[in-house]
């Protein structure tokens, strides 16, 4: 029985090992296809989430390029009817200066009543048109920050933030233009970096300045989305002297890293962006005197 058994089983380990060998191909086979549908849903959840955002923006300045629009309407009217106001004084003063010059000099001290007149219906236009865009658009403000925060997080980034010193009132311009600034940083970690990873947000506020840094590590999360370790990818690739100053010498160029500078530049600020060798991308929008830049204590930005 024993000589039996011994004959038999190696035809019968011969017929098993080819069947364990498909199944564990079927099953590397079905994690290979698991990890790719995985990673395609990441992509298209991160895209869902770039495209409503690019919608909600697109409509909010449809809508700002439309209440602007019909304010410089009104605007033109109140022109039209206070220069045709004027015109019309200017003709009856040269008339009534042909036969009586003493009714010419009243007539341009009319005239020059209206046109001050008409210059202060302009300002007030002028005034209602930027009251205007602020009410029929109520734009982000820093303290939306938070809610921006929780929209990039289901996006995917891992976000951390600080704020040290105490804050001062800004100007809805100012803040408008750090908001905004902060938003395309974010965007960009999440679109160069990926899911995953993380972000560190620091406000810093000064007695008259305020800085904002955005620190991420879109190269480590990159490679933790390959299964690998970070610290190992970085021990095993030596960065010199050379590669930092590459990346604090490097001119950061784009369409949306040259919209922030010029955010910035509006308040007195700079932006400067640089890659981080091994880890990531840093960006930090620095205004030195903030406080006297943005409307605040009687500074008239128009003049």
């Amino acid at each position: 029985m024993a000589d039996w058994l011994e004959a038999n089983a190696y035809p019968a380990v011969m017929i098993a090992l080819p069947a364990l060998g498909v199944a564990v191909l079927m099953l590397i086979l079905l994690i290979i296809l698991w990890l790719r549908a995985r990673r395609a849903s990441r992509r298209d959840r991160t895209d869902r989430v770039s495209v409503q955002r690019d919608a909600v923006e697109l409509e909010l300045r449809l809508r700002e390029q439309l209440a602007r629009l019909r304010m410089v309407r009104e605007l033109h009217e109140v022109a039209v009817h206070s220069v045709s106001v004027i015109v019309s004084q200017a003709d009856g003063a040269r008339y009534a200066g042909a036969t009586d010059p003493s009714a010419a000099v009243r007539s341009a001290g009319a005239i020059a009543d209206s046109a001050r007149s008409t210059i202060a219906d302009l300002r007030r236009v002028m005034a209602v048109v930027r009251e205007g865009e602020a009410s029929a658009m109520p734009q982000p403000r820093l303290r939306s920050a938070r809610d921006l925060f929780t929209v990039m997080r289901d996006a995917g980034l891992v976000i951390t933030f600080n704020e040290n010193g105490k804050p001062f009132d800004l100007q809805a311009g100012a803040e408008l233009a750090i908001y905004r600034i902060l938003q395309e940083s974010l965007s960009n970690a999440l679109k160069f970096g990926g899911e995953g990873t993380e972000v560190t947000v620091s406000f810093t506020w000064r007695d008259e300045s305020f800085q904002l840094l955005v620190d991420d590590d879109g190269v480590r999360a990159q490679a933790r989305r390959d299964g690998l370790d970070p610290n190992e990818v970085s021990r095993g690739r030596a960065y010199s002297v050379d590669d930092d100053l590459a990346a604090l010498t490097e001119v950061i160029t784009g369409p949306g890293i040259t919209e922030m500078r010029e955010r910035a530049a509006l308040f007195g600020g700079t932006v400067n962006a640089y890659s981080v060798p091994g880890v990531g991308f840093s960006l930090a929008a620095v205004f030195p005197a903030l406080l006297y830049n943005n409307g605040i204590d009687g500074v008239n930005l128009g003049s």
